[in-house]
This record gives structure tokens, C-alpha cells and sequence, in this order.
């Protein structure tokens, strides 16, 4: 949690070895605001790709899913704080959430279905319509 609150100060290593050492102690990924490392990653005003991509190696996709103590998704933070550069984080958000899930399953069409709405969801311009699609 205390390296994604600094993410801009905080390398995808220094990250990396912070996780390896936090499995070996295996600690809540939930704060006292019931924030995952997602939410405080994405309510930040600038996200990094690379702290989120060792995020989604290290947890699995259903974390995602958690709210927090606001009632909040993580992805709500980042639908909320849009920037163009957000995109991409939403869509591996998006696949990793909902995507990978599907694939293991085996659900080829489901995938097909879901991956539209992945599409949708980053297409979309218009703010408030964006967040009632995620």
C-alpha cells in the first residue's frame, strides 16, 4: 500500500521485491479504508502502467472485484479520474477482471461478448455514461 500511495516515486521493482517479501509475511491486500493496492493505485492522479502490470501478476483478477469502505471498485477511481492515459489501464483492468476469467473457463463466446463490452467501455467519451458501463 505505502509504495502505491508514493507511485511516483516508486519503481515496478522496488514494487516487485516489496510483494515478494509481503507474501512471505502474507498480509491482508485490504487497508483500514478497506482500499486494495488497486484503489490506491488508481486514485491516484497519475497511475503508473507498469505498477499496475505487477499488480495483476501478483494478485488474482477477482481482487479487483473488492469494494472498498466507500462502496468503491477500484476501477470506479479510475473511471472517475479519466485521463486519455487512463485508457490502457482500464483495458487491462478490464481483462484481467473480467477476460481472463472467461478464458480459463473456456467460454469462447462469453470472451467475444464481454471483450465488446471491454471495447465499449473505452470508446465511450462521455464521462458519466463511461462509469454506468463499468
Amino acid at each position: 500500500h505505502k509504495l502505491c500511495y508514493k507511485h511516483s516515486s516508486t519503481t515496478a521493482q522496488e514494487l516487485r521485491l516489496c510483494i515478494e517479501d509481503q507474501e512471505e509475511v502474507e498480509e491482508s491486500p485490504v487497508d483500514e479504508f478497506g482500499m486494495t493496492p488497486f484503489h490506491v493505485l488508481f486514485s491516484s492522479v497519475e497511475p503508473s502502467e507498469e505498477l499496475l502490470e505487477a499488480l495483476l501478476y501478483r494478485f488474482p483478477y477477482y481482487v479487483l472485484g473488492w469494494k472498498d469502505a466507500n462502496g468503491k471498485l477500484a476501477m470506479d477511481y479510475l473511471v472517475t479520474n479519466w485521463t486519455g492515459e487512463n485508457k490502457i489501464l482500464l483495458e487491462m483492468a478490464l481483462q484481467s477482471w473480467m477476460l481472463s476469467r472467461l478464458t480459463s473457463w473456456g467460454a469462447t463466446l462469453w470472451m467475444e461478448v464481454m471483450q465488446s463490452k471491454v471495447q465499449a467501455v473505452l470508446a465511450e467519451e462521455d464521462k458519466e455514461q463511461r462509469k454506468t458501463l463499468c
